[in-house]
Parts: C-alpha cells; structure tokens; sequence
C-alpha cells in the first residue's frame, strides 16, 4: 500500500484590494437588497394597466350589460346577463359574486378555476357554473393570439353588486 501524506499548503493571504472589494460586493448586494422591494412596488404600478380586466374598461377586454330583469316568480331576485370579452392574453382579477353564474363560451377558450378547484379549459358551446360567494381564482382567454368571449347569466338579489374583486 502506498502511503499519501497531507501537508498543509500555504495561502497566500488576500491582497487589500482583493478584501475591499469582497466588502463593497457585500455592500451592493445589501443595498440592493433593500431597494427591491421598492423597485417591485415601482414596477407592478407600471403593469396595472398593461393587466387591465374587464372591470377597469381595458379596450381588450371588456363587460357589456344585454339585459337585467326582475324574477316576478321569486321575488327581490334578478336575472341579468352581459357579455364579457377577452383580447388575446386577457384575463379578470379573481373575483366572486354575489348570486349564481352560469357562463356559456360563444368564442375561443376560456380558462377558469374556483376555489381549490383545478384550472379547466372551456371552449365554444361548453358552459360552467360558479356557486354563490365562491372564489373565481382564475377567469383568462386560453389564447394569447385570438380572443374569447362568454354570456355570463346571474340570479342574484335586487340591487345586489354582482362582482366584487379580492384585492
């Protein structure tokens, strides 16, 4: 057997400028550190409207009332229906409502997700339906080149506020 044998190799010590800049690398990256957080609130002010929903009148992307009527059979309930339109990429803040949505894709693929729920696809023809008070996590166009379109159909009480987003 061959024996090996360890000795210990002499470092040469840091120059001081070696050591300075270690330093002022330390002291970037603690400054940096903490202008990111200020920089993240900068920038996403800078995304909001590039991230406009349908709620915040974005060109792309849009509500549009087609009718509201009073349930003469079940009073203080209404039944109101719009249309909600995705330009390509377009999507809502999760939101919930207040009364029953039955949604029905007349164009493209829409994603959605409630609650814990998983993200499921709907395309043309397909229709999906969001309980009372649940949380729409995800309502998005499927397609970032064409863009979608659902008729959302809500029962809800008279002069209820049918969307409210999840800040």
């Amino acid at each position: 057997m061959t024996a090996i044998s360890f000795s210990a190799v002499p470092r040469p010590m840091p120059s001081r400028s070696t050591a300075l800049a270690v330093v002022a690398g330390l002291a970037c990256a603690l400054a940096i550190g903490k202008a990111v957080p200020v920089a993240i609130d900068s920038v996403s002010g800078v995304l909001v409207p590039l991230c406009a929903t349908a709620a915040e009148s974005s060109p792309l992307d849009k509500v549009e009332p087609i009718g509201s009527y009073a349930l003469p059979n079940v009073p203080g309930k209404r039944v109101t229906i719009v249309r909600v339109s995705y330009g390509p990429g377009g999507f809502s803040r999760p939101h919930r409502h207040s009364g029953s949505v039955t949604a029905y894709i007349t164009k493209g693929e829409i994603r959605s997700q409630l609650g814990g729920g998983p993200v499921e696809t709907f395309a043309v023809g397909q229709s999906f339906f969001e309980p009372p008070g649940s949380t729409h996590l995800v309502s998005a166009n499927a397609s970032m080149t064409e863009p979608a379109e659902l008729i959302a159909v809500f029962v809800a009480d008279e002069g209820a506020q049918l969307t409210t987003f999840i800040e």
